[in-house]
């Protein structure tokens, strides 16, 4: 980042996804701006490298946030993954977990409503961009015991959590 685009985004705020292009930028996050109001990036988190797509529209001043940790539900784990999902959405205050139908895919997505303005701040945009991987790296352990470790949704969350809290 340049430095007057640096000193740009700390102290302005801006259109949706320059700001999100600043910020990831600055972090030294590989992004692709897709188009002018859609931007992608790959983020490291604690278990896995993220794909963060936001993608702003303007009709309604709402930023969509969606965080991809590249795990694809097998068919017969799918009624086990809906569940866990149901379970994981009650822990969560901001943004949820789904299973896309088109390639049983599993996301975070929150939808930010950003002022009449239509304008991200550099905090807003930070809090929006950790929230997003912290709440993917708080359940992906969970996920991963339901897909891989035959747990039921209930033992996959609860050890999950447990282990989070061990951590802390």
């Amino acid at each position: 980042m340049r430095t007057g685009e640096a000193e740009f985004a700390a102290n302005n705020d801006a259109a949706p996804v320059d700001m999100l292009a600043a910020l990831f930028e600055a972090r030294g996050w590989p992004c692709q701006t897709v188009s002018d109001d859609e931007i992608s990036a790959e983020i490291q988190g604690s278990w896995a490298k993220y794909q963060l797509r936001c993608i702003w529209r303007a009709d309604d001043n709402v930023l969509q946030v969606l965080c991809l940790p590249d795990i694809r539900i097998a068919d017969e784990k799918r009624s086990a993954s809906y569940e866990l999902v149901a379970m994981v959405n009650e822990q969560m205050w901001l943004g949820h977990f789904d299973i896309w139908s088109n390639g049983s895919v599993l996301l975070y997505r929150h939808g930010a409503m950003l002022g009449d303005d239509g304008l991200l701040s550099l905090d807003q945009a930070q809090a929006l961009v950790e929230t997003a991987v912290e709440e993917c790296d708080r359940f992906y352990p969970a996920f991963q015991f339901v897909l891989w470790g035959d747990k039921t949704p209930r033992d996959a969350l609860d050890s999950a959590l447990i282990d989070a809290a061990g951590e802390a």
